[in-house]
């Protein structure tokens, strides 16, 4: 069944950056409520897409509403042909470069994959007629307040990225304000704080940890190597947060929201909690900084440093703590900031990468 037959008269949404752990549960999320999804990939030579393998199985109860496109957020045309074709009633906007570490190291590209392309997909929004009857959700961050200037972090709190990362999607908060006020376009920005599952990137902190304390467990890693233990995140489950992003889009007016947990916790307590869950608890030796060592307490490894610190994984300029203040979305929503616990979402990680390390095709039910 192709893309325009299998709508009949069902809501349309596209996902940019459906490929990854937002765009994977928002599509389970929508696909579940009766949308016909459109997503957009771009070309690559290896596949890219394993968080999306159990929807395109024919066997997923809704897959036949499922639809894949080639685009790029740098590309305009190819925006605009996915555009004509899908006439979406919803646009979530969740693709971009979105490591922060990495935007140092490529700053101009992370200019234009998580700032310009914002305008991009506004801009053919408006080309392609579908400015009035479109809503569209951009995906902000937690990164714009950087150095911040009160704590907890509100929509009201001034901006102050510290990342080429913070820096761009800076532009893309403003463009998302400025094409809502002088075009009258459904659009608004979620200001996500920190959301993580078993499907985050293998490179964020929190799944760089759970996975070396489940290959650690099998005996198959020795230490994990992190940076700053005492950077403070509110972090919460992408599960939870994406549901916020479709209740943004299903209210009578456009508007921004902070999303976030209103719970702040260090590097270190993630840590400390992943190890524990896998039967390693730790506890730190040596001076904090570089020589600091985190040292399992118990058990059949009792003894072994199991963490270390290295100054390569610290930031040029780091953001030290970010905090929401979910007030306003658990009040105007009726969204529950707090629905999975950091221990629930803990467990949940690690689990998921201790079965995965055992079993490789066990991803497929995360």
């Amino acid at each position: 069944m192709d893309a325009q037959s299998s709508t009949q008269g069902r809501r349309v949404a596209l996902i940019t950056g459906v490929t990854g752990q937002d765009g994977s549960y928002l599509s389970e999320l929508l696909l579940a409520k009766g949308y016909v999804v459109h997503g957009l990939k771009r070309r690559s030579s290896s596949y890219n897409h394993p968080r999306l393998e159990h929807i395109l199985d024919p066997e997923y109860p809704d897959s036949e509403r499922f639809h894949l496109h080639y685009a790029d957020l740098t590309d305009f045309s190819s925006l605009c042909k996915v555009l004509r074709l899908t006439k979406p009633d919803e646009v979530y906007n969740l693709g971009a470069q979105s490591h922060v570490q990495v935007s140092f190291e490529l700053p101009q590209y992370t200019a234009e994959a998580s700032g310009v392309a914002v305008m991009h997909m506004l801009e053919a929004i408006r080309t392609t007629g579908l400015e009035r009857s479109a809503r569209f959700y951009q995906a902000s961050t937690s990164e714009l307040y950087g150095k911040v200037h009160e704590v907890p972090q509100s929509e009201e709190t001034p901006f102050h990225p510290r990342s080429p990362y913070g820096v761009a999607k800076l532009y893309g908060f403003w463009a998302v304000k400025n094409y809502r006020e002088a075009y009258d376009m459904f659009a608004c920005n979620g200001i996500l704080f920190n959301h993580e599952s078993p499907r985050r990137g293998e490179i964020f902190v929190t799944r760089k940890i759970t996975m070396a304390v489940a290959k650690i467990k099998l005996g198959r890693q020795e230490c994990l190597m992190l940076g700053n233990l005492d950077a403070q995140r509110d972090w919460g489950h992408a599960r939870d947060y994406v549901y916020c992003m479709w209740l943004m889009l299903q209210q009578e007016e456009p508007e921004d929201f902070v999303i976030g947990t209103g719970i702040t916790t260090t590097v270190r307590k993630f840590a400390e909690l992943a190890f524990a869950r896998a039967g390693m608890p730790i506890h730190w030796e040596g001076p904090p900084g570089v020589t600091e060592v985190g040292v399992v307490s118990e058990g059949e490894r009792k003894g072994q440093a199991v963490v270390r610190i290295s100054p390569k994984y610290f930031r040029p300029s780091e953001v030290d703590l970010l905090l929401g203040d979910p007030t306003k979305a658990r009040t105007k929503l009726g969204w529950n900031p707090q629905k999975t616990s950091l221990q629930q979402l803990v467990n949940e990680m690690v689990d998921a990468d201790v079965d995965m390390a055992t079993n490789p095709r066990a991803y497929l039910k995360y």
